[in-house]
């Protein structure tokens, strides 16, 4: 009987995350990507509007113990040195299991080549429907997505090729 009531509050959590997305609709290519605001990793707000809609914006939604976002990374650190200030690279660690003290440990041992955001409220996720880590959106300067991807081995080089073309 345990099993059975822990099984229906597994189902019960998951219904409401999901339920919070019913009803919204998903940004994708061509669409103008969502602004709102996030944190840095001293708590202090930093709004995406200050880069989206005025250059393009490599933005990837991560977690320090990601797998597909440690496989992933070689190719966002070839892309931030073949672009360097063309494009704002940004990761937005969505702190599932990721306290905000092993977010900073986890930055000052790796030096992540991406500006570290971090979005203890949900907020980011719910807006760029974000179901798993590993989500990288490419928006060029005029602040459409022109990339929606995911996983640890992503092809975003054309996208960031036409993102910064205007």
């Amino acid at each position: 009987m345990r099993g059975r009531g822990a099984l229906i509050s597994a189902v019960a959590a998951a219904a409401v995350l999901w339920g919070t997305k019913l009803g919204a609709q998903t940004p994708g290519v061509g669409d103008a990507a969502p602004v709102l605001a996030v944190h840095d990793l001293n708590g202090q707000p930093v709004d995406l509007g200050q880069w989206i809609g005025k250059q393009p914006v490599f933005l990837q939604f991560w977690a320090t113990w990601c797998t597909s976002c440690t496989a992933l990374e070689p190719a966002v650190q070839a892309a931030k040195a073949a672009y360097g200030t063309q494009v704002e690279f940004i990761g937005i660690n969505i702190t599932v299991a990721d306290p905000r003290e092993s977010v900073r440990a986890w930055v000052a041992r790796e030096a992540p080549p991406w500006r570290v955001l971090y979005d203890d409220e949900g907020a980011s996720q719910r807006a760029y429907d974000v179901a798993e880590t590993s989500y990288v959106v490419i928006i060029d300067r005029s602040g459409r997505i022109v990339y929606t991807g995911v996983g640890g081995t992503q092809s975003f080089g054309n996208a960031l090729r036409r993102a910064t073309a205007q």
